[in-house]
């Protein structure tokens, strides 16, 4: 109904603990039964569920307040009150849970699958834990605690190891349907893709996910075309690819103006593993621009790229195998100590042959 929706807020709440039961036994021939009165039960949690088969947070857009079942009260003869039910709230990977009132981060749910969010209150004591010596008939009981309640945002951030950036029709939805089993719309006009569009890259034994975000224009920063809201999508990604159309006028600037515009919306993003990919080479007169463009970015890699002739297609195949791998590498070798210094550690070189062996 919703279509796509990547940010959203909830009302949640966690269940009230049940009261305590004041309550004496009454037994024929048993003047002096005493209290009995039961436990009540605890108040249900709320948890957040992640659940793989969503890719989008439409469906809590639906329903907006979420809260828990409260705990029964307790009842005579020692009769514990029956626990609140949890509420699961069903997200998709790749969830961040914020305060919404001041913005902080209460959870990443990245590498979750289950969190429990708010604990539901616990159940009051009946009378019967109040017995004493000298106090044999309490007529009082626990009150339940009550639960929580909260606002919360929720904020979807799509899980991919390679990010498309680049102007409209620079050629991001072409690349990534060619790619991957995705069958994002392709046309001649800007803003073909409005929402971002996630395909598995399947090679040998390699698994990776692209991310195919709208495209930005120039300004975008600033609110331009449709904005840099969809950046957040490749605040996750290992690194990043820059389409860039040769046979656009502006492709020799084209780089430094979408660095511009990422650096705006996060400077970190620009510390990613890049790749320049000069596409559209069957068009008449690219091919002196795509030597231009490697001449000007002579310290990265730039690769030329014609999807419908199947030119360029394994280079890039490889460039975005290298990216991950370095990024997985790097992930395994640093070791940063507490002074803040990152240490390199070679463990092939670093260990005696005679300790490799222990």
């Amino acid at each position: 109904m919703f279509g796509f929706s990547d940010e959203t807020y909830l009302d949640v709440a966690s269940g009230n603990g049940g009261n305590g039961c004041v309550s004496f036994r009454r037994e024929k021939y048993v003047p002096k039964g005493g209290p009995d009165g039961g436990d009540g039960g605890r108040g249900g949690d709320v948890v957040f569920v992640v659940k793989h088969n969503l890719r989008t947070l439409a469906h809590l857009k639906l329903v907006r307040t979420y809260r828990a079942e409260n705990g029964k009260n307790g009842q005579g003869d020692r009769c514990y009150g029956r626990d609140g039910a949890d509420i699961e709230i069903p997200v998709p990977p790749g969830t961040v849970i914020k305060d919404a009132q001041t913005g902080e981060i209460l959870k990443d749910l990245t590498d979750e699958e289950r969190w429990v969010f708010l604990k539901g209150g616990r159940g009051g004591q009946g009378n019967w834990h109040f017995r004493t010596a000298t106090r044999q008939a309490p007529r009082f009981a626990q009150p339940g605690e009550k639960g929580e309640e909260l606002r919360v945002g929720v904020e979807l951030l799509v899980i991919a190891d390679i990010g498309f950036v680049g102007f409209p029709n620079a050629g991001k939805s072409s690349l990534l349907n060619i790619l991957t089993n995705a069958r994002t719309k392709v046309a001649g006009y800007p803003f073909t893709t409005k929402i971002p569009q996630l395909g598995m890259m399947r090679y040998d034994e390699h698994d990776i996910v692209l991310a195919d975000i709208p495209g930005l224009i120039e300004g975008a920063s600033k609110g331009s075309g449709m904005g840099i809201k969809f950046l957040r999508h490749i605040s996750r990604t290992k690194g990043l690819a820059f389409l860039i159309d040769l046979s656009d006028e502006r492709y020799l600037d084209a780089y430094d103006i979408l660095c511009k515009e990422l650096e705006a919306f996060e400077p970190e993003l620009l510390k990613k593993h890049q790749v320049i990919i000069g596409t559209k080479t069957d068009e008449p007169g690219t091919g002196p621009h795509l030597e231009e463009l490697k001449q000007k970015y002579a310290d990265k890699e730039v690769i030329g790229l014609c999807v419908y002739l199947d030119q360029g297609v394994d280079d890039v195949k490889h460039a975005f195998i290298r990216m991950v791998e370095r990024q997985e590498s790097a992930k395994e070798v640093s070791v940063a100590d507490e002074g803040g210094f990152t240490t390199t550690v070679d463990h092939d070189a670093y260990y005696p042959e005679e300790l490799k062996e222990l």
